[in-house]
């Protein structure tokens, strides 16, 4: 018998204004998942992750400016929302040191001060950035911050890491070096949802692939499926595989 959903999205909209971006998006999330989003620019995979992520809520689930806004599609069988972290295609840092930069969300989240030092600890251990962690964040390179980022994201022990195009201004060395912390934290246990454009690493780095296109969720299989058989899959996914976006 398989574990429940960690996270259960069933026919979710999002619209900014009369821009409808996502619509009725329906997946699952289990523990140890890694989906990866693909699609072409527009198609909404950053929508989607950021509702996942609980930055957005449905249509539906809005309120009016006076209430707070529900989040029931992020419910999970412990009856709380999964505690998600995200890194960014860009990361913002702050103008402190790499790891006042960890410190900080450790601070946000209430940990007692001796944890906050442990995890942080861990998390400059687990990024090979020990040596910086009294340099300036902005002032690392972009590698560096990148993994900074994870990090940070890291430190916060989250049911979910997001990653929206994490790599996409990286070259190939600092690249590697990222995927291959992915694959480690991936390899414990963490569920993923990586945001890409890059094929070739949606195939290294994830368990379940979703192609979306106009803000619909047009197919989702598993990675090996996805890429193994392009013959069965819908046009479109056929012709984002060839290169052909539509």
């Amino acid at each position: 018998m398989s574990a429940p959903p960690l996270l259960t999205l069933r026919s979710a909209s999002v619209s900014f204004g009369a821009t409808r971006a996502l619509t009725e998006a329906s997946l699952e999330l289990r523990r140890g998942d890694r989906l990866a989003l693909v699609g072409g620019n527009g198609s909404g995979k950053t929508t989607l992750l950021r509702l996942l992520h609980g930055l957005l809520v449905p249509d539906a689930d809005r309120q009016p400016r006076d209430g707070p806004p529900r989040q029931e599609h992020l419910l999970q069988p412990e009856g709380r929302a999964p505690r998600g972290a995200m890194v960014f295609q860009r990361p913002f840092l702050l103008e402190l040191s790499a790891r006042a930069n960890v410190l900080l969300g450790l601070w946000l989240q209430g940990l007692p001060a001796p944890l906050r030092q442990q995890r942080c600890a861990q998390a400059l251990a687990l990024v090979g950035l020990q040596a910086q962690a009294q340099r300036r964040a902005r002032a690392l390179s972009g590698g560096q911050q990148q993994r900074l980022a994870l990090a940070r994201a890291w430190a916060l022990q989250p049911d979910i890491l997001f990653l929206d195009e994490p790599t996409a201004n990286l070259d190939p060395t600092a690249q590697r070096e990222f995927e291959t912390l992915v694959q480690r934290l991936a390899a414990e246990g963490l569920t993923l949802v990586l945001s890409t454009h890059q094929l070739a690493q949606a195939r290294r780095l994830s368990t379940r692939v979703a192609y979306l296109e106009a803000g619909r969720i047009v197919v989702e299989r598993p990675t090996a499926a996805f890429f193994g058989d392009p013959a069965s899959l819908p046009q479109a996914a056929r012709l984002f595989l060839q290169g052909e976006l539509p």
